[in-house]
């Protein structure tokens, strides 16, 4: 078996030990271990020598049977990003915050590592949005990586003045949302900045895409749920003469003239769980969904 593992640069002491931990397992089996760079690095430093690991690389030079994560949903996303056609198979451990991608406990990871030696676990693809821009002096993709796991967000400018978002379905008209700007997010990211502007919370399996508008101008404008199979073009309207695209939280300015045309990617995320994984226990968990005050009194 080979292991590609991936990390943010800052962890904890404590995470630290966990990490220390896991590698010796993985020794222990004698499991091939390869490591990015940038973390293998952090870690070095943090720990004052290097980390015992067979091989280092850089940007996408690896192969693998598993890549682990190790950070937050943030670190699972640039995984994600690196890992891209190559479909290997992630699992998150969670150093960070709320973890819906990075939901594995670092604590946990030996215990993990058994369970994919024995075959003990369950693989979940997820789907990914492209975009592309078209005309102006944009005719590829809408920045060097132009794929998002969780969403793609057209956003206003530098400015307080609201922009208008012209949505079509197939060549459809859907609307013009009128506001601070429009979120296409997949259904593995309705838990992300979807959920904090209002969106629904989606099965990360359900083949569809969300169109939930940013503080819209009209009550009337409300999230919309639609079947990936679709192609989303889009075109903007501003006082500016550009306006700002996210994929995945990384930003980039196009001008006003460039229009996008969103659609799934050819290919998917796979994500690693145990057998028992239930996404609706994980929002219970995550969303202290249940939970009563008086179960605290």
């Amino acid at each position: 078996m080979k292991i590609a593992i991936f990390g943010k640069r800052r962890q904890s002491p404590d995470d630290i030990r966990h990490i220390q931990a896991l590698l010796d397992r993985l020794s222990e089996l004698d499991i091939f271990v390869s490591v990015d760079r940038h973390f293998f690095e952090a870690m070095s430093r943090a720990t004052g020598s290097p980390l015992p690991v067979d091989d280092v690389f850089e940007e996408d030079d690896f192969t693998a049977d598993f890549c682990f994560s190790i950070g937050g949903d943030g670190t699972f996303l640039r995984t994600a990003r690196r890992v891209a056609t190559k479909e290997i198979p992630i699992i998150g451990f969670n150093t960070g915050h709320l973890g819906f991608l990075a939901e594995q406990s670092i604590s946990e990871a030996p215990k993990m590592i058994d369970r994919l030696i024995a075959g003990d676990y369950t693989v979940e693809s997820r789907s990914l949005l492209e975009g592309k821009g078209i005309g102006g002096k944009v005719k590829a993709g809408v920045s060097g990586w132009g794929f998002a796991l969780n969403e793609i967000a057209i956003l206003r400018q530098d400015t307080a003045s609201m922009i208008t978002v012209n949505t079509l379905l197939d060549g459809m008209p859907v609307a013009s949302y009128q506001g601070d700007g429009l979120i296409v997010s997949t259904p593995t990211g309705s838990t992300a900045y979807n959920l904090s502007v209002g969106g629904p919370i989606v099965q990360p399996t359900a083949p569809c895409w969300v169109l939930s508008p940013i503080a819209p101008h009209s009550l009337t404008m409300r999230p919309l749920v639609v079947a990936d199979s679709h192609i989303i073009d889009i075109s903007v309207e501003s006082r500016t003469d550009t306006y700002r695209v996210t994929l995945d939280g990384r930003s980039l300015i196009l001008p006003i003239d460039v229009k996008l045309r969103l659609r799934r990617a050819p290919f998917v995320t796979k994500v690693v769980h145990t057998p028992d994984h239930n996404f609706i226990d994980t929002l219970r968990a995550k969303l202290l969904w249940g939970i009563s005050k008086r179960d605290e009194q």
